[in-house]
């Protein structure tokens, strides 16, 4: 469903609902017979904005939760020092008109927090199960010039998170924000809330200059693997850096921004033998599609070969490490000829280390049906990418749902 800009204005409340906005993805659903299917979404949003003045309250420093409080209740429009802005159509395009249209739909005063409303409303639609949530704003918190300010707000975000809204519902879980600029904060924040329920792992939002094998992260990757919770790299874009600025459309931003800090972040995992580091350490690439992997993978061997001395901690190739990495798979690139997806799918062993996700309400969204469809996988490679997988990266106990759970094709 594709509205206008011009026509916001001339709808009502009742004309805008997420079931109405999603009534094809309910009809795919149902022709597919995805109900006993076990679907879980490793990343979907929500506009935390929206609730920025009750999470602003969650702000240990006084300074800082003073000045947003001015702020967020200023009225004025200004933009909130709390969140660094960027230039983009993030918001503009594609199948889901996402924003501001959102604003019209009422949810229930029931209590329940208006973000589990309107995430059980898509969910039910596309016939997802459980979903791991990440922010939408904070996405560019990485790029805030004040690294106490990521600090901060991450902070009152993780702690307004764990105690408001992923109580509420089981079927909505989160990879918790870590304010990667600051080492000793990161830290903290696996240390402080690592064991909350519904937090099944931590995120680091990729869009940053920080190196991931700098001696300070050490210690937080190995508190996060003592206690079995996977690290994700959620892509992300920055049309003011030097390199994407060069880009005069958004479409090239978008499709260069959303990996190349994956890439290089993956690189530098790879390169300076994190994974023999941290053997038991899952670690998950986001929001970059997946023709970015068989590139990075081919590069990196083809150079090791020639240069091993300078990656003396690794014992197998790149490509090798690569392939014990898990993947989403939205925006899943789908060229003209399959074979080449499913040559990508075979390079990273994509029916043990991919797991879906719609990245909803993103224009860009991806339905189970992407995966579903496709010829080349068999019921039991679909059934691992869709739930499976994700079930077993988070340690996710989908007895809520499925009481008599087996995991398809009899694995373990």
């Amino acid at each position: 469903m594709d509205i206008p800009t011009s026509d916001i204005h001339k709808m009502s409340v009742e004309e805008f609902d997420t079931k109405k906005l999603l009534v094809n993805a309910a009809r795919q659903r149902d022709r597919r017979k995805l109900e006993d299917v076990l679907i879980v979404d490793v990343d979907c949003h929500h506009y935390e904005n929206e609730s920025l003045r009750d999470i602003i309250q969650y702000i240990e420093d006084p300074v800082i939760k003073q000045t947003g409080l001015v702020y967020s209740g200023s009225g004025t429009g200004a933009q909130s020092p709390l969140i660094p802005g960027v230039v983009g159509y993030q918001d503009i395009s594609g199948r889901v008109m996402r924003y501001p249209l959102r604003k019209l739909e009422q949810t229930p005063a029931d209590g329940t927090h208006r973000d589990i409303h309107l995430s059980l409303k898509w969910m039910d639609a596309m016939g997802v199960d459980y979903v791991s949530m990440f922010p939408t704003p904070m996405l560019l918190l990485g790029l805030h010039p004040q690294p106490e300010i990521e600090v901060a707000m991450s902070r009152a975000y993780n702690r307004w998170l764990v105690e408001q809204i992923l109580p509420q519902n089981e079927r909505i879980t989160s990879m918790l924000y870590l304010p990667f600029n600051d080492p000793e904060a990161s830290y903290k924040m696996v240390r402080d809330f690592g064991d909350r329920p519904g937090v099944v792992g931590f995120s680091v939002v990729s869009t940053r200059y920080k190196p991931v094998y700098d001696n300070a992260y050490m210690k937080t990757y190995r508190l996060m693997e003592e206690m079995g919770k996977p690290l994700a790299f959620h892509a992300s874009y920055n049309w003011n850096d030097p390199l994407l600025g060069a880009t005069n459309r958004f479409l090239i931003t978008h499709a260069m921004g959303f990996t190349i800090y994956n890439a290089m972040h993956c690189a530098n995992w790879v390169i300076n033998g994190l994974p023999e580091r941290f053997p038991k350490l899952k670690v998950i690439w986001i929001e970059s599609g997946l023709a970015w992997v068989p590139w990075l993978m081919q590069r990196l061997d083809n150079d090791y070969k020639m240069r091993s001395s300078e990656a003396p901690s690794l014992r197998k190739l790149p490509s090798e490490y690569m392939q014990d990495m898990y993947y989403s798979s939205q925006p899943m690139e789908v060229p003209n000829d399959l074979d080449v997806l499913e040559m990508t799918f075979k390079m990273i062993k994509a029916e043990t280390q991919l797991c879906w996700c719609s990245d909803y309400p993103h224009w860009d969204m991806d339905l189970p049906s992407v995966i579903y469809d496709l010829p080349f996988l068999d019921e039991t490679a679909k059934r691992n990418i869709l739930g499976e997988n994700a079930r077993k990266l988070f340690d996710l106990d989908v007895s809520g749902r499925f009481p008599d759970y087996r995991p398809p094709g009899g694995s373990a």
